[in-house]
């Protein structure tokens, strides 16, 4: 009797064991979620000929204009989660305002483009609904790092899908005094604090 609940026993340990063998050895279930996700996602891809940054900031003498270069840039956005990555990458050492004089103080007192060369955006999340074609009103939450340090930044974007192109605009203002920048104000003329931005964006739609 013994003998026997004991033989019953084992054989059911060996099967017990014989089954965990299996499904060791067995492949996991198939992982869709990277797949999935990439399907969901919307690539935007910034062509630098057809991009440019404006910028403006007043003073008690007139208003001054200028532009930067977008070196380049790609943003990824997923509309389901509203999840978003990527970076733009404007040249500092580009910026220009049809003053020599100026632009040469610009770059050697406030920019510091010589230390400081680039400026980086990186979108972190999107705020609104994001259409796959048509028109779309967000805002895009990210890091700004810009002579060397960073700063948080919501950017109202306005973009429009068609077929394998978009386009795109954006505007916002950066506070450059207050975020450690030197004020190009003397005792004959006042600067404001900010700096007014638009930015112009066009290029690939989900770029293979």
């Amino acid at each position: 009797m013994k003998l026997s609940r004991w033989k019953s026993v084992g054989a059911s340990f060996l099967a017990i064991c014989g089954f965990a063998i299996l499904v060791s050895a067995a492949p996991g279930p198939p992982h869709f979620q990277t797949a999935d996700t990439a399907a969901h996602e919307v690539s935007l891809a910034l062509d630098p000929s057809q991009s440019k940054l404006h910028w403006s900031v007043d003073s008690t003498l007139h208003m001054v204009h200028g532009t930067f270069v977008i070196k380049r840039g790609s943003v990824v956005l997923d509309p389901e989660t509203g999840k978003a990555s990527g970076e733009i990458i404007v040249l500092v050492t580009s910026g220009e305002s049809g003053n020599n004089s100026r632009d040469q103080k610009m770059h050697k007192e406030v920019l510091q483009s010589a230390k400081f060369p680039e400026a980086i955006f990186k979108p972190s999340r999107v705020e609104g609904r994001v259409s796959r074609a048509g028109a779309s009103d967000v805002k895009l939450h990210g890091i700004l790092s810009i002579h060397g340090s960073d700063h948080e930044l919501l950017i109202p974007v306005h973009a429009e899908l068609a077929n394998d192109r978009w386009k795109g605009a954006a505007k916002f203002e950066v506070p450059y005094i207050q975020w450690g920048l030197k004020d190009p104000s003397n005792f004959l003329l006042k600067v404001k604090p900010v700096v007014n931005v638009e930015v112009d964006m066009s290029g690939p739609l989900n770029p293979k």
